[in-house]
Formats: C-alpha cells, sequence, structure tokens
C-alpha cells in the first residue's frame, strides 16, 4: 500500500515539475490585434 502512495506522490510531484517547467519554457504570450471602432456621439 506504501509502494502505491508513495508512486502516485511522486507522479504528482513530477507532474507539477513539468507543468511548471512548460509554462516557462513555452511560448504562452497571446496574439495581440489592434481593434478600432468609431463611437458617434450625440450632442444637443
Amino acid at each position: 500500500m506504501w509502494r502505491l502512495l508513495k508512486l502516485l506522490l511522486v507522479l504528482v510531484v513530477l507532474a507539477m515539475i513539468g507543468l511548471i517547467g512548460y509554462a516557462y519554457v513555452a511560448d504562452m504570450t497571446p496574439n495581440q490585434v489592434r481593434v478600432s471602432q468609431p463611437v458617434t456621439l450625440d450632442v444637443d
């Protein structure tokens, strides 16, 4: 039973390290697009 829990804990730690490494190394910046829309103001 302890072996299974130890294996599960090791896998969780490795998954967390992999996720953190992917977040730092991978290019996760969003594409930026300029949006321009005219606004009509009704001034009386």
